[in-house]
């Protein structure tokens, strides 16, 4: 029995539609408002993004409810349903005081462009606000997850976050005071003219923070309504990720080395960096060593233990971290959680992303978060005293579980799974030592989706196998669809992650989603070097990118294709109709596999691809990977070699190319600094001579992740047809 009928443009999109409008939590706070009859009531303050295809939109809405801890057992929590979602109109930051009395805002004005304002709520309207832009003491706020913080100070009176450097204009450039790590009469790039040059360079920190160049740090009094730029950060490092220090006389920070110049820094866990103090005198201290790479530093209750995330150097741009501890009182630095190498199948298998910003349990003693566990996101807690890590994420619910806030030990986790669309959970922590006894509840119901997901667990075969990591193995998610005829042949997309060091968790994916609902087939490949799999897994890539990683995809498709259970039997897997897409490193590998497996896949559908690691070199922000993942030395003074270029270009598709027969659609941003655009130009050029089909879509005002709403959605619509038609889809 064949697979579903074609469907129409308009169709497809109001399916997009739909799935895309399923809202994302991103942040949560939590406050006690007090004692009832019943029990201790909690404020519970969240904020979402949604996307709304028809306007092009990512909105931002906020929405409340009340939760009670029942007085007869502190583990039950009822929950008031919600109050209707407000939208939040031009905020770029936002933080609650400690107390969650008061709410700082960073606010920009549609109706002045890059106008930036200041604003302090209270629980009876606005109560201060700061024009930012008219105090004229720095530049643009930074608002981004990688510099950019809000905090507030224990006392409630002051507020610090990140913002760029105010630079010097051409007519004149005594304006304001330059900080410590920009002298008085140069700029960054070591100008001294006095006097800005309009045509000056400025290097910045690469793609997604191309405004952001020279981070500084900024104090808000929000009573005397001023802002002070701090002085004493060293001139050799950029600041960001800071916070106050107990008795807020000083902050912390980490800082970012950014000579002899700056390397992309978004997703990449492998930059030089350290954590420093700094007080309000001006005086700074590096606190660790500075020849590993931080960051996350999160401020212990009591205020006597900053714990933060390390990992090393150039190397693989995602990689295993350890956690660290620094004890302020004795100055000495611990290993709270250690890298793991190679983890077993059920076991916690290490650090991966971000703390959040509120991670501490009550006591001071255990820090909450979430990591990569094999092809899920799990939730842990480790103790600072016996260095045991928990897994706190219901088995019973398996899927994606990610740590929004913890405060006075009630829990705000974000679930969803490749079948169920985000919502929330809540929980208190357990007493040390019974972790395992908490108990969830969910704020609302899950919204399900019609597919069945598989977990495929994957090992290479014995040519196939790494002898320097020999035994690792990989994992795969198959979704199918659930609403066709028992016996149906699916045609099967197979889709791959970039990174290289990342991975697919079983959580939320529209791509993923929409597709099965098509009646499509979808493998998402976690192929070795992904993350989740322990340290040793992402070590064996580098080198050998380009074949292992082509034959991880390979094997796990004729994995899924063989095992009839996979499937759960209701549908089979069409082993003529299987095209793949992926974007970046994943489009790297897609066309590998159209080059390398010609007669298998029948369409190729590619986001801003790597088609030739040579030619990509001096154009990319992160030219480091393209030495480190093909197992090449880096270092800042590195001139390309003859030898050097030929690894790149004999482990690049381009290769390849004269033996592609699959029709390839091309999405480029034309403002990727990770990828070149004409990296797929140069694929496109080279199939056109070639007579191959190939059809080229050019998104001008987007960077490498293509992730404006509207182009979106003309992805995913123009991924659809091109599929339908070389599948012959009716």
């Amino acid at each position: 029995m064949e697979s579903l009928a074609r469907m129409e443009p308009g169709a497809i999109s109001t399916l997009f539609r739909e799935y895309s409008a399923h809202p994302i939590p991103i942040s949560a706070f939590l406050t006690i408002d007090g004692n009832i009859l019943k029990g201790r009531t909690f404020n519970l303050s969240t904020e979402w993004s949604q996307s709304e295809t028809v306007g092009g939109a990512r909105l931002r809405y906020a929405q409340q409810w009340v939760l009670i801890q029942n007085n007869n057992k502190e583990t039950d929590i009822d929950i008031l349903p919600p109050n209707p979602g407000s939208l939040l109109h031009g905020e770029l930051l936002s933080s609650y005081s400690p107390s969650g009395d008061l709410k700082a805002v960073v606010r920009e004005t549609s109706s002045q462009r890059g106008h930036q304002f200041l604003e302090v709520w209270s629980n009876y309207g606005m109560k201060k606000v700061l024009d930012l832009t008219a105090l004229n003491k720095h530049g643009r706020v930074y608002e981004d997850g990688q510099f950019g913080c809000l905090a507030w100070s224990a006392c409630e009176s002051r507020v610090l976050y990140v913002a760029e450097w105010k630079r010097p204009t051409v007519e004149s450039s005594d304006s304001a005071s330059s900080p410590s790590a920009v002298d008085s009469t140069a700029g960054p790039s070591g100008d001294c003219s006095g006097k800005e040059d309009g045509h000056l360079f400025w290097d910045d920190w690469g793609e997604g923070l191309t405004s952001k160049s020279v981070p500084v740090l900024c104090v808000a009094d929000v009573g005397k309504g001023t802002v002070t730029v701090l002085q004493g950060v060293p001139p050799h490092v950029s600041p960001g990720q800071a916070l106050w220090a107990h008795d807020g006389q000083g902050v912390f920070f980490v800082g970012w080395w950014h000579e002899p110049f700056r390397l992309g820094l978004r997703f990449c866990s492998n930059r030089r960096s350290a954590l420093f103090s700094l007080d309000l005198e001006g005086n700074c201290e590096c606190l660790c060593g500075d020849t590993n790479s931080v960051s996350s530093p999160r401020l212990s209750p009591d205020g006597c233990f900053l714990v933060y995330l390390q990992g090393q150097v150039f190397g693989p741009h995602g990689q295993c971290l350890s956690m660290q501890q620094y004890d302020l009182e004795k100055r000495t630095i611990s290993v709270l959680v250690d890298v793991v190498q190679r983890p077993k199948k059920e076991d916690f298998a290490g650090l991966y992303e971000a703390l959040p910003p509120r991670c501490w349990a009550a006591d001071s003693q255990r820090v909450v978060f979430s990591s990569a566990r094999r092809n899920w996101r799990d939730l842990f807690v480790v103790d600072r005293t016996t260095r045991r890590v928990t897994r706190l994420s219901d088995p019973e619910i398996v899927g994606s579980w990610k740590l929004l806030t913890i405060q006075n030990d009630l829990m705000v986790v974000h679930c969803s799974h490749l079948n169920e669309a985000p919502r929330l959970a809540v929980a208190f922590l357990p007493s040390a030592g019974l972790e395992a006894q908490v108990s969830w509840d969910p704020l609302d119901e899950g919204r399900l989706l019609g597919v069945i997901v598989d977990i495929l667990d994957i090992s290479p075969t014995p040519q196939e196998d790494n002898p320097e990591y020999s035994g690792l193995d990989f994992g795969a998610l198959l979704v199918t669809p659930n609403h066709l005829p028992s016996g149906t042949k699916v045609p099967l997309v197979v889709f791959v992650h970039g990174g290289p060091h990342s991975q697919f968790f079983t959580e939320w994916n529209v791509t993923s989603a929409g597709l099965a609902t098509l009646g499509f087939a979808v493998l998402m490949v976690n192929y070795r070097g992904s993350t989740g799999f322990g340290q040793d897994s992402i070590l064996s890539l580098t080198g050998n990118i380009g074949s292992q990683d082509v034959k991880d995809v390979q094997r796990a498709v004729l994995t899924a294709i063989s095992d009839q259970t996979a499937c759960d039997k209701a549908v089979t897997l069409d082993p003529n109709k299987v095209v793949v897409m992926g974007g970046s490193h994943g489009g790297f590998l897609a066309c590998h596999l159209i080059g390398q497996y010609p007669d298998f896949y029948k369409a190729c559908v590619v986001r801003n691809p790597v088609i030739n690691a040579a030619t990509l070199l001096g154009t990319s922000d992160i030219v480091d990977w393209r030495y480190s993942c093909m197992g090449l030395q880096y270092s800042y003074d590195q001139l390309p070699t003859p030898e050097a270029l030929t690894t790149m270009l004999q482990k690049s598709p381009i290769t390849h190319a004269p033996q592609i027969k699959a029709p390839v659609l091309l999405l480029l941003g034309g403002k990727d600094r990770r990828v070149s655009p004409h990296q797929g130009l140069e694929l496109y050029r080279a199939l056109k001579s070639r007579g191959s089909p190939v059809r080229l879509l050019w998104f001008e005002e987007d960077g490498h992740s293509l992730d404006r709403v509207d182009t979106q959605a003309d992805c995913f619509l123009n991924t659809v047809l091109w599929f339908q038609q070389h599948l012959h889809l009716h």
